[in-house]
């Protein structure tokens, strides 16, 4: 098996992509954060000491994937041309929707993964003080398009 990152030494390395035609690329990650109903009402209400979580979290998610190629030392600095992060909550968690588009030469997959994940622990940053109970379920790529492995969804 050839791994990727490594070199013909064994070695840790980029891939180049320099040679890579730029195409339109997406990738869809979720985070699920569980914390207590009476916090989740509190969210929802309005009523956190620290302020509007939600807007936080969403805010930190699309700055986290901007900031992919600076947390993991093999991602490509890349152009993040659209990201979004939804925010759900329900009676027992919240859930973590991140989407990032490009049109670049390679995936937006990790930074998708990553504003779930920093949106996520930017919620529990929020609520802390409130839950010292609440975590992270899971973290998970749901769905990629483009690129030459083409489109790709999580079964269920």
């Amino acid at each position: 098996m050839k791994f990727t990152h490594l070199d013909s030494a064994g070695q840790a390395h980029m891939v180049d992509v320099t040679d890579k035609q730029p195409t339109k690329r997406a990738a869809t990650a979720a985070a699920t954060v569980v914390c207590d109903s009476a916090v989740l009402r509190r969210i929802t209400s309005g009523q956190v000491p620290k302020g509007d979580v939600l807007a936080v979290a969403r805010i930190a998610g699309i700055a986290a994937a901007k900031r992919t190629p600076e947390l993991l030392p093999l991602a490509h600095v890349i152009g993040v041309h659209g990201a979004s992060v939804d925010l759900v909550v329900g009676q027992e968690s919240i859930e973590v929707t991140a989407t990032v588009r490009t049109a670049d030469r390679t995936g937006v997959e990790m930074e998708a993964l990553t504003a779930a994940s920093v949106a996520a622990l930017a919620l529990i940053d929020m609520v802390k003080g409130l839950d010292r109970y609440a975590f992270i379920r899971e973290v998970k790529l749901l769905a990629k398009e483009g690129g030459r492995s083409g489109s790709w969804r999580r079964d269920a």
